[in-house]
Protein backbone atom coordinates (compact mmCIF):
# COMPACT_ATOMS: atom_id res chain seq x y z
CA UNK A 1 0.00 0.00 0.00
CA UNK A 2 1.29 3.43 -0.94
CA UNK A 3 2.11 5.79 1.92
CA UNK A 4 0.01 8.98 1.84
CA UNK A 5 3.08 11.23 2.12
CA UNK A 6 4.60 9.57 -0.97
CA UNK A 7 1.45 10.33 -2.97
CA UNK A 8 1.37 13.93 -1.72
CA UNK A 9 5.04 14.36 -2.65
CA UNK A 10 4.43 12.96 -6.14
CA UNK A 11 1.37 15.17 -6.72
CA UNK A 12 3.26 18.29 -5.63
CA UNK A 13 6.34 17.33 -7.67
CA UNK A 14 4.23 17.03 -10.81
CA UNK A 15 2.44 20.34 -10.12
CA UNK A 16 5.80 22.02 -9.60
CA UNK A 17 7.11 20.93 -13.00
CA UNK A 18 4.19 22.23 -15.09
CA UNK A 19 5.71 24.98 -17.26
CA UNK A 20 4.38 28.56 -17.17
CA UNK A 21 1.45 29.00 -19.55
CA UNK A 22 0.54 25.30 -19.41
CA UNK A 23 -1.85 23.31 -17.20
CA UNK A 24 -2.84 19.82 -16.12
CA UNK A 25 -6.22 18.79 -14.76
CA UNK A 26 -6.70 17.10 -11.41
CA UNK A 27 -7.49 13.93 -13.36
CA UNK A 28 -4.33 14.24 -15.48
CA UNK A 29 -2.21 14.32 -12.34
CA UNK A 30 -4.13 11.42 -10.77
CA UNK A 31 -3.46 9.35 -13.90
CA UNK A 32 0.24 10.21 -13.80
CA UNK A 33 0.51 9.35 -10.11
CA UNK A 34 -1.32 6.09 -10.68
CA UNK A 35 -3.32 6.13 -7.47
CA UNK A 36 -6.21 8.12 -6.09
CA UNK A 37 -8.37 10.20 -8.39
CA UNK A 38 -9.14 13.81 -9.25
CA UNK A 39 -10.66 14.45 -5.82
CA UNK A 40 -7.53 13.12 -4.11
CA UNK A 41 -5.41 15.51 -6.18
CA UNK A 42 -7.80 18.39 -5.45
CA UNK A 43 -7.71 17.71 -1.73
CA UNK A 44 -3.92 17.44 -1.78
CA UNK A 45 -3.63 20.74 -3.63
CA UNK A 46 -6.07 22.40 -1.20
CA UNK A 47 -4.10 21.23 1.83
CA UNK A 48 -0.49 21.35 0.63
CA UNK A 49 -0.39 23.13 -2.74
CA UNK A 50 0.35 26.66 -1.55
CA UNK A 51 4.09 26.32 -2.24
CA UNK A 52 3.73 25.12 -5.85
CA UNK A 53 2.12 26.80 -8.91
CA UNK A 54 -1.37 25.68 -7.85
CA UNK A 55 -3.09 27.74 -10.58
CA UNK A 56 -1.64 25.36 -13.20
CA UNK A 57 -3.75 22.49 -11.80
CA UNK A 58 -7.33 22.96 -12.95
CA UNK A 59 -10.74 21.33 -13.29
CA UNK A 60 -11.52 19.12 -16.28
CA UNK A 61 -13.83 21.80 -17.73
CA UNK A 62 -11.00 24.37 -17.83
CA UNK A 63 -12.09 26.33 -14.76
CA UNK A 64 -9.60 27.56 -12.18
CA UNK A 65 -9.50 26.07 -8.67
CA UNK A 66 -12.70 26.92 -6.79
CA UNK A 67 -12.46 30.03 -4.66
CA UNK A 68 -9.25 31.19 -6.33
CA UNK A 69 -10.54 32.22 -9.75
CA UNK A 70 -9.47 35.89 -9.65
CA UNK A 71 -5.96 35.14 -8.37
CA UNK A 72 -5.56 32.31 -10.88
CA UNK A 73 -6.73 34.52 -13.77
CA UNK A 74 -4.02 37.06 -12.94
CA UNK A 75 -1.42 34.27 -13.11
CA UNK A 76 -2.85 32.96 -16.41
CA UNK A 77 -2.68 36.39 -18.01
CA UNK A 78 0.86 37.01 -16.71
CA UNK A 79 2.04 33.64 -18.09
CA UNK A 80 0.18 33.88 -21.40
CA UNK A 81 -1.92 30.79 -20.70
CA UNK A 82 -4.44 30.30 -23.56
CA UNK A 83 -7.94 31.25 -22.42
CA UNK A 84 -11.36 30.66 -23.98
CA UNK A 85 -13.46 33.76 -24.59
CA UNK A 86 -16.28 32.89 -22.21
CA UNK A 87 -17.52 34.51 -19.02
CA UNK A 88 -16.01 33.68 -16.65
CA UNK A 89 -12.81 32.89 -18.59
CA UNK A 90 -11.71 29.27 -18.80
CA UNK A 91 -8.47 27.68 -19.89
CA UNK A 92 -8.36 26.51 -23.50
CA UNK A 93 -7.35 22.93 -22.70
CA UNK A 94 -6.73 22.04 -26.34
CA UNK A 95 -3.92 24.60 -26.41
CA UNK A 96 -2.79 24.82 -22.77
CA UNK A 97 -2.77 21.19 -21.58
CA UNK A 98 0.81 20.10 -20.96
CA UNK A 99 2.08 16.69 -22.02
CA UNK A 100 4.78 15.77 -19.48
CA UNK A 101 6.36 13.46 -22.04
CA UNK A 102 7.18 16.35 -24.35
CA UNK A 103 8.56 19.01 -22.00
CA UNK A 104 11.52 21.07 -23.18
CA UNK A 105 14.96 19.56 -22.83
CA UNK A 106 17.06 20.66 -19.88
CA UNK A 107 19.27 22.63 -22.26
CA UNK A 108 16.32 24.55 -23.71
CA UNK A 109 16.31 22.47 -26.91
CA UNK A 110 13.03 21.35 -28.48
CA UNK A 111 11.34 18.48 -26.74
CA UNK A 112 11.96 14.91 -27.75
CA UNK A 113 8.99 12.59 -27.28
CA UNK A 114 9.44 10.80 -23.99
CA UNK A 115 11.94 13.40 -22.68
CA UNK A 116 10.75 14.01 -19.13
CA UNK A 117 12.53 16.30 -16.65
CA UNK A 118 14.39 14.23 -14.05
CA UNK A 119 12.37 15.57 -11.10
CA UNK A 120 9.12 14.71 -12.88
CA UNK A 121 10.35 11.29 -13.99
CA UNK A 122 11.12 10.48 -10.37
CA UNK A 123 7.56 11.42 -9.39
CA UNK A 124 5.78 9.37 -12.06
CA UNK A 125 5.62 5.57 -11.98
CA UNK A 126 7.54 4.10 -14.96
CA UNK A 127 4.40 2.57 -16.49
CA UNK A 128 2.74 6.02 -16.64
CA UNK A 129 5.29 7.81 -18.86
CA UNK A 130 3.76 8.94 -22.16
CA UNK A 131 5.38 8.32 -25.52
CA UNK A 132 3.37 9.48 -28.56
CA UNK A 133 2.75 6.88 -31.28
CA UNK A 134 5.28 6.76 -34.12
CA UNK A 135 4.44 9.05 -37.05
CA UNK A 136 2.58 11.60 -34.96
CA UNK A 137 3.40 15.01 -33.58
CA UNK A 138 4.61 15.40 -30.02
CA UNK A 139 1.00 15.46 -28.80
CA UNK A 140 0.17 12.10 -30.36
CA UNK A 141 -1.93 13.83 -33.05
CA UNK A 142 -0.73 13.44 -36.64
CA UNK A 143 0.71 16.72 -38.01
CA UNK A 144 -1.96 18.71 -39.86
CA UNK A 145 -4.86 16.74 -38.35
CA UNK A 146 -7.83 18.84 -37.25
CA UNK A 147 -7.97 19.29 -33.48
CA UNK A 148 -11.62 20.49 -33.25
Amino acid sequence: MEHVNDRVDRILAIAETIPPGRVLTYGDIAALVGSGGPRTVGRTMALYGGTVPWWRVIRADGRAPAGHEARALAHYRAEGTPLRAVDPPRIDLARARWDPGTGPGDDGSPAVPGDIPAELAAAIPPDRHHTPPTGTGTTGIPPGAPTR
